[in-house]
């Protein structure tokens, strides 16, 4: 089982389970979904989400996606994971509440796969 990793407001989450499937905007705009390998989520969750609230963090078993998902690089070294397709919620093996220490930087949870 491999995993990667999806940051997203509860809200969102909220209507992926409405809808049976998660999107972002991203996927409309650049036509895949971005991921974080585990060692890459709090690079991306400090640069991209401080001072956010309401975050979950979502656990996918690439092994049950439906839609292709590859590792690219993004404008650096880094190459990351990207989902080219709706984001099957069956994929998603764990959600659990991402939020910042009194600091205002994220941590791992500690129950996180």
């Amino acid at each position: 089982m491999a995993l990667i990793y999806h940051i997203t407001y509860r809200s969102q989450w909220n209507f992926a389970k409405l809808r049976d499937q998660y999107q972002t905007d991203s996927l409309a705009t650049q036509g895949f979904i971005h991921c974080s390998d585990k060692k890459q989520i709090l690079e991306v969750a400090n640069s991209q989400f401080k001072g956010e609230k309401d975050l979950v963090l979502l656990v996918i078993d690439t092994t049950l996606l439906r839609s292709d998902f590859h590792y690219e690089a993004l404008g650096t070294s880094s190459h990351f994971p990207h989902i080219y397709g709706p984001l099957n919620l069956d994929a998603i093996i764990q959600v659990l509440t991402f939020r910042q220490d009194s600091s205002g930087s994220f941590n791992l949870p500690a129950n996180l796969k």
